[in-house]
This record gives C-alpha cells, sequence and structure tokens, in this order.
C-alpha cells in the first residue's frame, strides 16, 4: 500500500515564493504573477491544482486504456479555473481532452467516463475537510516507503534532523 501522501511547505524571505518537498524526494516551488507582487518565477499556486488534475486524468486514460486494450496514442488535457469569472459560488474547473489514436466512439466514451472517475477528479469534487492547527516547532515526521515486498518507516525528527530506518 503506498504511504500517505505527505509534503511540506517553506517560505523563506523572499515574498510569495515557496518551496516543497515530499515524501518521495520531489521538489519544486511556487510563486505567484509580478501583477500581485510575486516575482513569478514559478507556477502559481491554482495553477498546481489544475497541473494535478491534468495530470491525473492523463496518467488514469493512459493506464486504464492499457489495461483495456484500447489504442490510445497520446491524451492532452487543457484546464481553466473560472474562464468565465468567479461564481458567486463555488468555482468552476473547464478541462478539456484530447484523445489521440485509432478510437471508436464506444471507446471514446470509455475513456470520458474514466476521466471523470480519476482520483483527483474525485477529490476535486467530494467532500474536502481541511484540519488547520498551528505548532511552535516541526518536531517530527513518518515516511513509509514500500522497498521490494515490504515497507520501511522513516522518522525524521526536527530540527537537528536526526533519522530512524524501522
Amino acid at each position: 500500500m503506498p504511504a500517505t501522501p505527505f509534503v511540506k511547505t517553506v517560505l523563506g524571505d523572499t515574498p510569495y515564493i515557496v518551496s516543497f518537498s515530499d515524501d518521495l524526494g520531489h521538489t519544486w516551488s511556487a510563486d505567484e504573477p509580478t501583477e500581485v507582487g510575486g516575482g513569478n518565477t514559478a507556477t502559481s499556486p491554482d495553477r498546481l491544482i489544475l497541473a494535478g488534475l491534468g495530470a491525473c486524468t492523463a496518467i488514469t486514460l493512459r493506464m486504464v486504456a492499457a489495461r483495456r486494450q484500447i489504442p490510445l496514442a497520446g491524451v492532452e488535457v487543457e484546464l481553466q479555473l473560472n474562464p468565465d469569472g468567479k461564481p458567486e459560488a463555488g468555482n468552476d474547473i473547464v478541462r478539456k481532452i484530447l484523445l489521440q489514436g485509432a478510437l471508436s466512439d464506444a471507446e471514446r466514451a470509455q475513456l470520458l467516463k474514466v476521466a471523470n472517475a480519476c482520483p483527483m477528479h474525485k477529490l476535486l469534487t467530494g467532500e474536502i475537510r481541511v484540519h488547520t492547527g498551528t505548532v511552535s516547532t516541526i518536531t517530527r515526521g513518518a515516511f513509509t516507503r514500500q522497498v521490494g515486498g515490504g515497507g520501511v518507516k522513516v522518522w525524521v525528527d526536527a530540527p537537528g534532523g536526526d533519522v530512524q530506518v524501522r
């Protein structure tokens, strides 16, 4: 079973530039556009949400097409947040999917259904609860990684950065 996704976000001295790291060892960053005071050095948080949905859509379509032996040659996903302006309530995401390959109408319909069932689509259209609290210091985090047939739990105790592997 995969580890519970974990992302750490750090805002340094430069206004609006944040760096991210995750439990899989990846790093990336975000920033705000110059018109809102950012440096436009990386994509903005709302675009990260759109990118997550687009990536999940394309990956899920590829996985299902391979499993069902559907001749999907490629996928392009375009997403827009509130293209007609901010609605009175909620938000609108418009997602356009280009399915490439010699696909029948039935296969296209199947893949559209799959796109609407990708995990990020379910997350964004379902009930989301965000539990927020403040702490005086981040004291530790735990990550579980699958290695071979077993799991390895890594505990990182801050601020010294002591690491234990179990």
